[in-house]
């Protein structure tokens, strides 16, 4: 073997040296958080249930697979034209048109993680990009960032998404997510423009300055892997929000009609004046709507308990 072909060897194994100690750190720290996160009686449960919620998502593909009379929304039994009550054939019942309850239940597990998620992901990304700008590039630009931020606040998402589509009609799924993730980032740019204000301080980030890094890579390298767990953390609230949004539009008729949805359930369980006389109709669209907020709640407390190790001092000492 040639000097060129050992040198370029020892070069490999160097960086693959430097990659695994940059790794070692943060796969302990997971492990740290995932071992503090199972202590927590309210993570376990929260995790549970939305475990049940994703297999829902999941079995909503098989039903329109077996039989197209499962398919939610356009489905029909045709020995069925009205509303029926649990069977061997449709375990929740039908709905006014014969339709699969137990199928569109599944359907609306699925468009509920969609809407939930999307909706916070793209909150979440739009609310960190300008916390950490408006807290890193000085007053001007923070102080413009701001006032938008707090014009944003004070208006009411559903109303705004109300008075949107009474203008221009039922509104398509991902219009709504988008207009939710429009309206829900400025509580978490000001969480962490705060946090990047504190991290603006830290010796490193001089360092980097020193060492010449611009602006934007010391904002996407250095400061960004600091804050994204706070991020995430908000991240599980905002993800009950834009559940709850979706719910009471596609409720009050605002919704995307193409679209099986819990919301779109109670609203026809209601339209159809069945509200008092098919409780195995409105029953269950509620109650998972109340379970999967609540669980995402759950989730973001028991992350909260792992990043803020006070939190944890007062739930030992409590």
């Amino acid at each position: 073997m040639g000097r060129f072909e050992i040198g370029s060897y020892e070069m490999s194994m160097e960086k693959l040296n430097k990659k695994s100690l940059n790794r070692s750190p943060r796969i302990a720290r997971f492990r740290a958080g995932w071992a503090i996160y199972r202590q927590n009686l309210l993570g376990k449960i929260g995790l549970t249930l939305l475990v049940i919620f994703a297999l829902m998502a999941l079995c909503s593909f098989i039903p329109p697979l077996i039989d197209p009379m499962y398919q939610p929304m356009t489905g029909v039994d045709p020995d069925i034209a009205k509303s029926t009550g649990p069977s061997l054939r449709h375990w929740l019942g039908t709905d006014f048109m014969g339709r699969d309850i137990l199928s569109q239940l599944l359907a609306g597990a699925r468009v509920a993680f969609m809407v939930g998620v999307s909706a916070a992901f793209m909150s979440i990304v739009i609310g960190t990009t300008i916390g950490m700008i408006a807290g890193y590039m000085g007053k001007f630009v923070d102080t413009l960032l701001m006032r938008l931020a707090d014009m944003i606040m004070v208006m009411p998402t559903l109303l705004v998404v109300l008075i949107l589509s009474a203008l221009f009609g039922q509104l398509n799924i991902w219009i709504i997510v988008l207009i939710i993730a429009l309206f829900r980032w400025p509580g978490v740019s000001r969480v962490i423009r705060a946090q990047t204000l504190s991290l603006k301080q830290r010796p490193f980030i001089e360092a980097a300055k020193v060492a010449g890094a611009s602006h934007m890579r010391i904002i996407f390298r250095h400061i960004m892997p600091n804050v994204l767990p706070l991020a995430f953390l908000y991240m599980t609230f905002r993800v009950t929000s834009a559940i709850i949004i979706e719910a009471a539009l596609a409720f009050l008729g605002f919704g995307d009609p193409s679209t099986v949805s819990w919301g779109m359930m109670l609203q026809w369980v209601w339209k159809t004046g069945h509200m008092f006389k098919a409780p195995y109709w409105l029953l269950p669209p509620g109650i998972c709507i109340s379970l999967i907020t609540l669980s995402f709640y759950m989730l973001g407390r028991a992350m909260d308990e792992v990043l803020d190790p006070r939190l944890r001092k007062e739930a030992e000492t409590g």
